[in-house]
């Protein structure tokens, strides 16, 4: 005689009792449901009968299963929250079936199941139901391991932004897909004197007063819109009425392609713009008596180059009027440094040729008088620069000519599109001395004096090069004298009009 079918229930197996279904009745009602499905003794709990998805998602065949109470399939005997399985099996099965032989509600809770070396996380809903005249405990399982993951790791990741959004000191802040407020830290509560039900669901373009209100939602619209990430600088409009220097910087929060919201970081920038006011007007009252008191130096130290005729006083004296004019153009050079870093420029498309036809045209004639300038730039070079660039060749090439010791100063500007075709080359070299070793090591960032203004020149050469995206590079020409090269991006669309072009103050 053959072993029994392991898949058939312990009821198949054995005499049925006087009060219970009959087996096949029972095992026929769980094997029409189509998740899995256990039905249990509501008095022991022993499992009676098992569908095959039971079956393989708590890894019991279902002849096994059947020989278990409910109980000993979990880790523990009790529920995720930590009620007994028994209670939650006994509160199901005080209650009365309806006409239709089950009850109308369940008892639902999350229980960690034993699989082999690993968790089963099983959400569990447990009924009574009357089949073929006997009551019995049903229950119904389904896989909530993946779910219970991700809310985990969900939590994890909420845990570290919540602690990183206590630790920062900056506002940090999520708008919804309105832009109205649904998350903050209390780095913007304190920014704006508000409590946390007055932000909820606040919008965010109401934070800021009348006169920067208009930036902030053109700024959102961008976000929301483009789906870019903004900065805007604005005043904060405080709960007491207190307006606020701020600088708020916003991107998208993206569910595949649609913006689905925005978050952002703010910051009080009262101190900072206190600081640049007192240090732009500090700036402008020492340029102002810095250019005024040389001025006086180089007027009246030209007086007594004409009244004297020692010829050796007479040289010192041309010496201080030269140092003088060097300092002047420091002061100068300074004012446009401070200009561009101000300004934060952005890279657009510029042509080539016209801003160094622009550039040449601002060298001052003085010094172009005596000097030879050959010009080799294609027409069709179009480069990614700020719109400093020709003052960036103009330094180039006063410097290359000012700082020539020979009689007659040559000096060429050429260009040229390098071979991967997405840079380009623009070159300005002279027959001159060279760059002194500690001017080139100012770029470098060794701390070394500067023998003339040139220092400080080829610092705002470099700067309008990197801001643009570019880079600066110093060697020696064919003829012996310096040779600096500009690294430019080729754009990709073309220049604008050169009439805005070569307008970096507006």
């Amino acid at each position: 005689m053959g072993d029994p079918d392991p898949d058939s229930s312990a009821e198949d197996r054995s005499p049925s009792s006087g009060d219970a279904a009959p087996s096949g009745i029972l095992r026929a009602f769980v094997e029409a449901v189509p998740t899995p499905t256990l039905a249990c003794d509501p008095d022991t709990l022993a499992v009676r009968a098992a569908n095959a998805p039971a079956a393989d998602l708590v890894g019991h065949d279902r002849g096994t299963l059947t020989l278990m109470g409910l109980p000993d399939l979990g880790e523990t005997d009790v529920t995720v929250s930590g009620e007994p399985i028994a209670d939650v099996a006994a509160a199901a099965a005080s209650q009365t079936p309806g006409s239709d032989g089950a009850t109308d509600a369940a008892e639902r809770f999350e229980w960690d199941l034993r699989l082999g070396d690993s968790r089963l996380r099983v959400d569990a809903a447990l009924h009574t139901a009357t089949i073929a005249g006997s009551e019995w405990l049903v229950v119904g399982l389904s896989d909530a391991t993946a779910r219970v993951a991700a809310e985990s790791e969900r939590d994890t990741e909420r845990r570290l932004v919540d602690a990183l959004a206590d630790t920062v000191p900056l506002a940090l802040f999520r708008c919804t897909e309105e832009g109205t407020l649904s998350r903050w830290n209390d780095e913007l509560a304190a920014d704006t004197g508000y409590a946390p039900d007055a932000l909820s669901g606040r919008a965010l373009t109401s934070l800021f007063d009348e006169a920067t209100r208009d930036a902030i939602s053109e700024a959102l619209t961008r976000v929301y819109r483009d789906g870019e990430a903004v900065s805007r600088e604005a005043r904060l409009l405080t709960r007491s009425g207190e307006r606020v220097p701020y600088r708020l910087s916003v991107g998208p929060v993206t569910d595949g392609d649609r913006v689905v919201g925005a978050v952002g970081v703010g910051e009080d920038v009262t101190e900072a713009s206190l600081r640049e006011e007192r240090l732009a007007v500090l700036t402008r009252v020492l340029r102002h008596n810095f250019r005024n008191d040389l001025n006086v130096v180089t007027g009246f130290t030209g007086q007594a180059i004409e009244a004297v005729d020692d010829p050796e006083l007479t040289e010192q004296l041309e010496r201080v009027v030269a140092t003088a004019e060097r300092l002047l153009r420091l002061g100068e050079t300074s004012r446009k440094v401070e200009r561009l870093l101000s300004q934060r420029p952005s890279a657009r498309p510029i042509a080539l040729a016209p801003a160094v036809d622009a550039a040449l045209e601002s060298v001052d004639p003085a010094v172009l008088d005596g000097a030879t300038v050959d010009v080799d730039i294609p027409d069709d070079i179009v480069v990614s620069a700020v719109a400093f660039l020709p003052e960036a060749i103009t330094e180039l090439v006063d410097n290359a000519i000012r700082h020539n010791d020979a009689d007659e100063p040559r000096v060429r500007v050429s260009a040229a599109e390098l071979p991967s075709e997405s840079w380009a080359s623009l070159v300005v070299a002279d027959d001159g001395p060279g760059i002194p070793p500690a001017e080139r090591a100012v770029l470098t960032g060794e701390e070394t004096p500067l023998e003339h203004a040139s220092g400080l020149g080829l610092w705002y050469v470099n700067w309008i090069a990197t801001a643009g995206g570019g880079s600066l590079d110093i060697a020696e020409s064919k003829a012996g004298g310096s040779r600096i090269e500009l690294s430019l991006r080729v754009a990709d669309a073309p220049p604008i009009d050169d009439t805005e072009l070569f307008s970096p103050d507006d």
